[in-house]
């Protein structure tokens, strides 16, 4: 009964904090908001796991999850070196690459437009738990197993989005290049790429999680004694669930400056767009 009345307590404070600052129009208080929800959120947690009596190897406390993180931090960092640099951004780059040059192509060409888009969209529907250990037998259990996974997974969505945007210009718009007898290489430089940007960058920002998950999962199916999903595998074989949790927080926090990275340079590149418009 007091651990019910202690989180009700707690959602009703943090609610009202909430309610409070989402009257101002304030940037701060725009930035307070998502931070004192979680920060209820993780208060409700430690009540709740402490209050009934939840063992660890269910549902760590989040001071359990942050005493591992501290006392863990060389073996995290490995993990993250391993799997998000070697691993999930080298494929990520590989992949937006290839599928970016792909999109050229297949904008140039009908055939590839009717025949390779369909069959993109059945490959990306395939399911990552069937490809991914195919290509580690084919890659090996190192980093470039798992780079060729991100590849398969960021290479479609990379390449539709493209595609889409290059198609974005009207005819009124390609007609005017022409009468300025721009050749197909200016009019995609000074005009299509420019439209294409939003779409492009919607493409990237996708593939930023896709690329993360795709490495972890991969390593699940082989992968030296180091990385994220190595790490995940075998903590819960042992039963000790704050390692998952604190690798859990380190891919979430990872994956998120990625997509700040990728939304940043969107932001800068298409300054223009009415999106990014106050």
């Amino acid at each position: 009964m007091i651990v019910t009345a202690q989180l009700c307590l707690v959602w009703a404070l943090g609610w009202g904090a909430n309610v409070a600052l989402s009257r101002s129009g304030h940037r701060i208080a725009r930035l307070l908001v998502p931070m004192i929800f979680g920060l209820t959120l993780l208060i409700l947690w430690q009540i709740a796991v402490r209050g009934f009596d939840i063992p660890g190897v269910i549902l760590p406390a989040p001071t359990d999850i942050a005493a591992r993180f501290s006392t863990s931090l060389p073996i995290l960092w490995a993990d993250l070196v391993q799997t998000f640099f070697k691993g999930a951004l080298s494929g990520y780059v590989i992949g937006c690459v290839a599928a970016f040059l792909t999109a050229i192509l297949v904008d140039r060409s009908g055939f590839l437009q009717r025949g390779l888009l369909p069959v993109g969209n059945f490959i990306a529907a395939l399911p990552i738990v069937g490809t991914a250990p195919i290509l580690v037998m084919w890659f090996g259990f190192d980093w470039e197993s798992k780079a060729a996974v991100v590849v398969v997974m960021v290479f479609f969505p990379v390449l539709i989005n493209t595609v889409a945007g290059l198609q974005e210009t009207t005819a009124m718009q390609r007609d005017l290049m022409q009468t300025y007898s721009a050749s197909y290489l200016q009019t995609l430089i000074k005009l299509r790429l420019p439209a294409a940007m939003p779409f492009i960058f919607n493409g990237l920002k996708i593939s930023t999680t896709l690329a993360l998950v795709g490495a972890i999962v991969a390593e699940f199916f082989g992968s030296p004694t180091v990385g994220m999903g190595f790490r995940i595998s075998t903590s819960v074989g042992q039963l000790a669930l704050d390692m998952v949790w604190a690798e859990i927080v380190v891919a979430a926090l990872a994956g998120s400056a990625f997509y700040g990275v990728i939304a940043a340079i969107e932001k800068g590149v298409t300054f223009w767009h009415p999106s990014q418009r106050k």
